[in-house]
């Protein structure tokens, strides 16, 4: 994984830490972070993340991006199998100024940079930061589409679900939460969705499938992809 680092020049330096850019495949699919005496403004430039405040509630999904002020307990990063962003880290009271509302309204609350900002802003700001990083969000997957036939996310998902099943045993017993947390799904809604989008069959059904295939075709070639489809 890349992860760039700067220090602004004054002015900004009195209201910002540091400005980062990271990317690529994160170490594990979840990660805890603590709190800290900072603020924080990420723009994503990838795949959607997730993330969940302290240890009860459920995650929510992140698309454009998120906005925190100081968090006073931890925050849990749920993680695309690949990943790319541009953040800020502010000091404690750097955020305020570039808020359209009180910084305690957004107390111990991730919100998405659009709720702050505004769709246009928000569009406009991801389109010049990868430009900036390279080529814009837009033209990249319009040249990919066009290029592969499809968009990059429909890809991702498809090398996704085609490692998942390559890393299923049929003759053994499947730990399918273990298997979706390998894989970097979310959780086993997004896990589920995907094999019957991909299969139209749910996860355990299909392994009823392929070890029908096992035990009537013992040690076929085809024992990985093609399955009986009566």
């Amino acid at each position: 994984m890349e992860y760039l680092s700067r220090a602004p020049r004054p002015p900004l330096d009195g209201l910002i830490d540091d400005l980062y850019y990271l990317e690529g495949a994160p170490p594990y699919a979840r990660l805890t972070l603590p709190p800290m005496p900072s603020a924080t403004l990420i723009v994503n430039l990838g795949a959607p993340f997730r993330i969940r405040a302290g240890t009860d509630g459920e995650a929510a999904e992140y698309a454009d991006g998120v906005v925190t002020t100081t968090p006073t307990r931890a925050l849990e990063f749920g993680y695309p199998p690949w990943t790319r962003s541009v953040g800020v880290h502010f000091k404690p009271w750097g955020l305020a100024p570039f808020l359209p509302m009180p910084a305690a309204e957004l107390r111990e609350r991730p919100v998405t940079v659009e709720e702050v900002w505004g769709r246009l802003a928000v569009h406009e700001l991801r389109d010049r930061l990868a430009a900036a990083a390279g080529v814009s969000s837009t033209h990249l997957a319009q040249r990919f589409k066009e290029v592969v036939g499809i968009t990059p996310k429909r890809l991702a998902r498809t090398y996704r679900f085609a490692a998942t099943v390559a890393a299923i045993d049929p003759a053994r017993p499947v730990d399918w939460l273990e298997l979706a947390g390998r894989a970097g799904y979310y959780d086993q809604a997004h896990f589920g969705h995907d094999f019957r989008t991909f299969t139209g069959l749910s996860p355990t059904r299909y392994l009823d499938v392929r070890r029908r295939f096992l035990r009537e075709h013992p040690g076929h070639a085809l024992d990985v992809g093609p399955l009986p489809a009566d």
